[in-house]
Parts: structure tokens; sequence; C-alpha cells
């Protein structure tokens, strides 16, 4: 007797079967997903698999479902570098987006540092107190320092061991130069520049080379596969076209910007080997914390200075109101 249920279920499976390699063909991103594919790369057959089923010649309902599977992926020739131009296809315009947007990250904060005028002339500032301070020794003529001496600001105390010398480079500021004090907003994208690595941009940047290089290779073998790959090859040509140009502008942009993180290290009179732009990066987005922070501090123990200074006032004026009544009424 036939179990119609069964042959019915049997012939759906097929279908989806076939629909889901008609869709690896047509590289078509609506019918399989990056997850989708990554596990059927994971499930593909080995060479050893291939060639006991390619002489298998009895009902394919007998096999078992992994061999019905291996199957179905052997009538895509050959399916797996097939699928691996589909994942990169699909994951391309985010890669590219995401890479874009972090060299543009970098970029920007590289143009913000170097033409903030407010951070120079705190530079000069800070080189003028340390030769002040330093006037008499060697060091006391210096024409420039290290950039990570900016951090070692809030470690020279002075006599008292309250103030840093953070905290009068801030007052000098406060008193002298204010409109320098809000120099952070010159530098928007820097806490953003921090959290790129260039190591990991040019692994992206590597990645993404290489990958189109395969997308060309696979479309150069699959030209010879004959009808079966003529819609796989159509949609490849339509990829290319775009990613080509994609790519080749990305390269130019990464080429750009690694300069630019060169060029900012040497700006600051500093080795890109000994001081890379992460360690700059950070370096000023330390510097710009401390910075704020003693500032605030500074301005918090004016205001209580100038408080206690007016209660003194209000004191003395009170004490001598009460001589002047005095004396009026010994009189």
């Amino acid at each position: 007797m036939i179990n119609v249920k069964h042959c019915r279920n049997a012939k759906l499976r097929n279908l989806k079967k076939k629909q889901e390699n008609s869709a690896i063909l047509a590289l078509d991103d609506t019918a399989l997903d990056p997850d989708q594919i990554e596990n059927l790369i994971k499930f593909c057959p080995t060479k050893e698999e291939i060639e006991l089923l390619k002489g298998h010649t009895g009902d394919r309902e007998n096999l078992g479902k992994r061999e019905q599977f291996f199957l179905e992926l052997m009538t895509v020739p050959p399916v797996e570098s097939k699928l691996r131009v589909f994942l990169f296809k699909i994951q391309f315009y985010s890669q590219v987006s995401d890479l874009r947007n972090s060299l543009d990250i970098v970029n920007s904060a590289v143009g913000e540092v170097r033409n903030s005028v407010k951070l120079k002339r705190i530079m000069q500032t800070i080189l003028s107190l340390g030769n002040a301070l330093n006037q008499g020794t060697a060091r006391g003529s210096a024409v420039g320092f290290r950039l990570d001496s900016l951090l070692k600001l809030t470690d020279t105390r002075a006599r008292n061991k309250k103030m840093t010398l953070m905290h009068y480079l801030c007052k000098v500021l406060s008193q002298k130069l204010p409109e320098l004090i809000d120099f952070p907003k010159d530098l928007a994208t820097l806490e953003s520049a921090t959290k790129v690595q260039l190591k990991c941009l040019a692994d992206e940047m590597q990645a993404i080379s290489k990958g189109l290089e395969k997308v060309i290779q696979e479309l150069a073998a699959s030209e010879k596969d004959g009808p079966v790959s003529a819609t796989f090859c159509k949609t490849v040509k339509e990829f290319l076209s775009f990613a080509e140009g994609e790519v080749k502008s990305l390269t130019a942009l990464h080429t750009y910007v690694g300069k630019n993180a060169d060029a900012l290290a040497h700006y600051f009179g500093e080795d890109p080997a000994r001081c890379p732009f992460e360690q700059v990066m950070a370096t000023l987005l330390s510097f710009s914390r401390m910075f704020v922070k003693a500032h605030e501090e500074t301005a918090s123990n004016l205001k209580m200075i100038r408080r206690k200074l007016r209660r003194q006032k209000m004191r003395s004026q009170k004490i001598s109101t009460s001589m002047k009544e005095s004396e009026a009424l010994s009189t």
C-alpha cells in the first residue's frame, strides 16, 4: 500500500531543497540569511563523501537524511565555494559601511586635533610653565616635551600637597586665557577614536580585498560550468560592477587615513613606531578628562574661598557697626 502522506512529505522536502539550491545559484539573500549559509558551509560534503555518493544508483529515499542533503548540494557545482561567495556578498555592504565609518572617525579625530588652536596654545602654556619651574637648570630652556608628559601633570604637587601642576595650569588659564578652558569641545571625535585599532582596520581591509579576489576567481571557474551556473554568473557580475569600485575607493581611503594617523605622531614630535595613533588618542583623552576634573576642582575651591572672604567681610562689617554703635551710646 502506498503511503500518500509519506510521498507528499518527500516531495515537499525535495521541493524545498531545490528552492534552496536555486537560491544559492541566484545568490538570493531573501531566501537565506548569513547564519543559514554558514550552517550550510559547515555541512558541505567532503571530497571522499562526494565520491561515495556519486556511485549511488538506488532510490534516494533509502538514504539517510544527511546523504540526501549531500546529494542535493552536489547539484550545485562546486557548492562550498559558491556558498562562500554568497556569504561574502550578503556581508559585503555592512562590512564596507562599518570599515568606512571607522576610517572616517580616525580621519575626523586627526583633523580635530591638528586644527585645534586652543589645544596648541595650551601645549605652549604647559611648555612655558615647565621652563619657568625648571629655570636655572638644564631643563629650563626646553623647546618641547614628550606627549606622555601630559599625564604627569597631576603627579607634580606644590609644597602644601593640595595643588598639582594641572590645577595650577587651570588656574593660570582661568585668569589669563579663559577662552582656552573649553578646548575639549574641539575634540568631539576623540573618545570614539580611542575605540578604533588601526591593526583591526588593516585586517578588515585585507579580508574584504581577499574576499573580492575569491569572488572573481569563482566567477571565472563558474563560467565553465555551463547553463547550471548561468544565473550565478550573471548575479556575480552585477555584484562586481558595484563592489570593485567600492573596494577601490575604500582601499584609497584606508591608505590615506593610515598616512594621516602616522602624521599625527610626527605632529607631536613623536615616532609612530614608539607612539602609535592609538596611544596618541588615549593620551589626549586622558589629558582632557584630567584637565576638566582639575578645572572643576579649581573652580569649586575658588568659590569656597570667595564665600569665605564674603563671610569674613560681613563679620568685619558687623563688628565695625557694633563698635560704632557702642561709641555713639557712650557719648
